[in-house]
């Protein structure tokens, strides 16, 4: 484990020090929440405009995959496994480019990568073959979760581990909304 570590904190390094001036606050902004807000509205656009009425499913079910890849990384990985950010570890402060500060305390795992990788994936899944083009998602997913490396908040297995628990969040939460669905068809009472 220490030596995955060791190589997790050189690889940091690295990438974190791949920075220049021009890219700063654009990395910034892409890493914001609220810069995405149209994005999010254009997505659930595209969901009522191919479901009609069966788009509250996937829209409670997009809900409920930012709620568990969050709270899972937030409020269980960081306060149970504590490793500190790297702008928080004092080892790191001549060493590391932080361009905006640093934010909570702990960093395992990344809940920027668990979200945007959970809307990534569950995406995916609600959209099939019907709305081309959503596997794309992943790429942006992946650039916001670099962000995070580069602005010297998250180390690579931060990102890593919460990119995967975002796509166990989106099968997860995508399995139980088939399964509701199909229980509410199901059952002739609901209707």
């Amino acid at each position: 484990m220490e030596s995955i570590q060791k190589l997790d904190e050189k690889l940091f390094i690295f990438l974190n020090q791949l920075n220049a001036e021009l890219l700063d606050p654009i990395m910034l902004a892409l890493t914001g929440r609220f810069i995405w807000v149209p994005f999010y509205m254009l997505l659930l656009y595209f969901l009522i405009k191919e479901f009609k009425k069966e788009s509250i499913w996937y829209i409670l079910g997009l809900a409920f995959v930012i709620l568990l890849a969050d709270q899972f990384t937030s409020g269980f990985m960081k306060p149970f496994f504590e490793r500190l950010r790297p702008c928080h570890d004092p080892r790191w402060d001549d060493l590391i480019f932080n361009y905006a500060g640093c934010g909570g305390r702990f960093g395992f795992a990344s809940s920027h990568a668990a979200n945007t990788f959970a809307l990534a994936a569950y995406l995916n899944l609600v959209a099939g073959n019907k709305i081309p083009g959503y596997k794309w998602l992943f790429l942006w997913a992946a650039v916001v979760s670099y962000t995070r490396i580069y602005l010297g908040v998250h180390y690579p297995l931060d990102i890593l581990i919460g990119a995967l628990v975002g796509l166990a969040s989106g099968w997860i939460i995508w399995m139980l909304v088939i399964y509701l669905k199909k229980s509410f068809a199901n059952n002739p009472g609901a209707q």
